[in-house]
């Protein structure tokens, strides 16, 4: 079994001050000023210039997450805002000439030649592509860029719906869609999507904002578009918009007929003569919903408690952020929705942040987000800063995973074996219909942008399309179309991160094929799987696949045969109802 430790500390600091704060630009320019002048006369003298520039680049990144999480934890605080903003706007400018200039160095040094090739192929691999994006002119627009994305927190976080006199935010609401009473369900489903609509123009013009800067942002750089300038950024060396599109193609062949067979059971378990959108999470009557936990503190417990269950190393990554204060887990309204991990370069623990309301799909993205936080545990020991720089097909690997590994431990979350099946069928579920919501947006955005100078109503016409592509034939969405015509809007990723979602499908399938693996031997998996995360970013995607002990692919026969490995598992589980 591989040994790892989770005390984490915090990277020692040997080239900056050790009261070193980043309150504005003149805190640190003489450090970007020394690093760009410095003379690199050996191969010591790059590697120590190297450990220098990730040490600069490690606490600038973390003064930086802390600006992001304490706004989208209290986005009505204005000061908080504030601190966000000057840091993109007046800081991160001044920044990425310094960047660029060190880039150009490393590639132009000599010495750089000499560097272990199998250590730095893959950070030399990312700095010739930024080398290559780079453009003076798009520095004023990414700012703007960065300042505008988070726009979508600030809207959404002031959504809120009043049922019975009592204020809820969406995601607190949501839970009445488990409710027995079908008209409930209905109500509260309206009202959600209702309150939505309020600002379906706001986030419709934030969108045409976003996109025509974008789109600028491609040209500048001699790109005819921005998802192609886009896949450049991400670096996705290993696939191209073509796989994408035959992802979305083996979706619609082999994922949609397992969906279309769930929502028939479930709509077979609800004795329901037609499935409507407000009735996917119901259960019979009699059966009450799944309530996992009371507040965010037994979440947290529970938590860890599953995560020791299946190797004590992950359990004690939770209780080290827990100790340092690194969660924020509770719905309330004037938070920003969703959730993520976000690793912190200098510190090392990352922060959690999510919307927990009490629900099954809470519990989800808890180890969702806890298989993050191990993979930053992991990682922290590398050397720079960019070899902890993993890529997101990756890091949502080690996410869907531990969602697939924990599943036979959440008897802590439950009572009894009834509730654990039902939470297992419900992750299961989860697990397949959430593939062709991927293919739908991802599908989405290479039309937004291969057609920037679109319209809103083009864009809404085009979105049904897609929408109705990969749709399920089993659920009735007659008289829903307004509501179904904006409902991208949900999806925070098309306002501050685009193009990163179809990372989720492909993580999935490896996150299946991990699980089947785990199935036949868990301590080899787990060794397999922790290897690969300790890795970070230093090998190319195929090689991080092949450490986890997957073949990188996205291909239908491997789609195919996962989906027959899911769909047998989702058999087991129906026979123990």
């Amino acid at each position: 079994m591989i040994q790892a430790n989770a005390s984490i500390e915090k990277l020692p600091r040997n080239y900056l001050p050790q009261t070193f704060a980043l309150t504005n630009w003149d805190a640190i320019a003489p450090f970007f000023k020394d690093l760009a002048e410095r003379p690199i006369t050996s191969l010591e003298d790059l590697e120590q210039w190297l450990k220098d520039s990730s040490e600069l680049e490690a606490a600038i990144s973390e003064d930086a997450c802390w600006r992001q999480i304490k706004m989208t934890c209290d986005t009505e605080n204005k000061t908080l805002e504030e601190a966000f903003i000057y840091f993109v706007t007046q800081i991160q400018p001044q920044i990425q000439p310094y960047a660029d200039a060190l880039n150009r160095k490393l590639i132009d040094c000599p010495f750089t030649n000499q560097l272990n090739t199998d250590k730095y192929f893959t950070y030399l691999r990312s700095v010739k592509k930024s080398i290559e994006l780079f453009r003076e002119e798009n520095i004023p627009l990414l700012s703007e860029l960065s300042v505008l994305g988070q726009q979508f927190g600030v809207v959404s976080g002031k959504m809120t719906i009043t049922l019975n006199q009592k204020e809820y935010t969406l995601q607190q609401a949501a839970k009445f869609l488990e409710s027995h009473d079908r008209t409930l369900r209905e109500e509260v489903y309206r009202k959600i999507n209702d309150r939505r609509l309020q600002d379906n123009e706001t986030l419709d013009d934030l969108y045409s904002q976003l996109i025509a800067k974008r789109h600028q942002v491609a040209l500048n750089a001699g790109f005819e578009n921005y998802r192609d300038y886009k896949f450049k950024e991400l670096g996705r060396f290993d696939y191209s918009k073509e796989d994408c599109y035959q992802f979305h193609e083996a979706v619609k062949e082999y994922v949609v007929p397992l969906v279309n067979k769930i929502y028939e059971q479930k709509k077979q378990k609800l004795q329901l003569a037609t499935l409507r959108p407000w009735d996917t999470e119901a259960e019979p009557a009699g059966t009450n919903p799944l309530r996992p936990f009371t507040n965010g503190n037994e979440l947290l417990e529970k938590s860890i408690a599953c995560f020791q269950k299946i190797r004590p190393f992950f359990a004690d990554c939770l209780r080290t952020m827990s100790q340092m204060g690194h969660f924020d887990l509770e719905s309330r309204k004037g938070k920003a929705p969703g959730g993520y991990n976000c690793p912190l370069a200098e510190s090392g623990a990352p922060f959690i942040f999510m919307n927990a309301a009490g629900q099954m799909c809470d519990v989800t993205t808890m180890v969702h987000e806890g298989g993050h936080a191990v993979h930053s545990f992991l990682a922290h020991p590398l050397e720079l800063s960019s070899f902890k720089e993993y890529p997101m097909e990756v890091a949502e690997v080690a996410s869907m995973a531990m969602e697939l590994f924990s599943m036979d431990y959440w008897d802590v979350f439950f009572n009894n074996n009834e509730e654990l099946t039902r939470a297992k069928e419900h992750q299961l579920e989860r697990v397949i219909t959430i593939f062709p919501w991927i293919a739908t947006i991802d599908k989405f955005q290479h039309w937004v942008y291969e057609n920037p100078t679109h319209t809103k109503e083009e864009r809404a016409s085009r979105w049904m399309e897609i929408l109705n592509e990969f749709a399920t034939t089993a659920i009735d969405f007659s008289n829903l179309e307004t509501y179904r015509k904006y409902n991208w809007q949900r999806q925070l990723h098309l306002f501050e991160v685009p193009f990163y979602y179809i990372e989720y499908g492909i993580a999935q399938l490896g996150a299946i094929g991990l699980w089947r693996q785990y199935k036949v031997n868990k301590e080899d998996t787990l060794d397999k799987y922790m290897q690969a995360l300790s890795l970070g970013g230093t090998k190319t995607l195929p090689e991080l696949y092949k450490s986890a002990g997957l073949t990188f692919s996205f291909s239908g026969n491997n789609i195919k045969q996962l989906m027959d490995f899911v769909g047998l598992e989702m058999k087991e589980v129906y026979k123990n109802l």
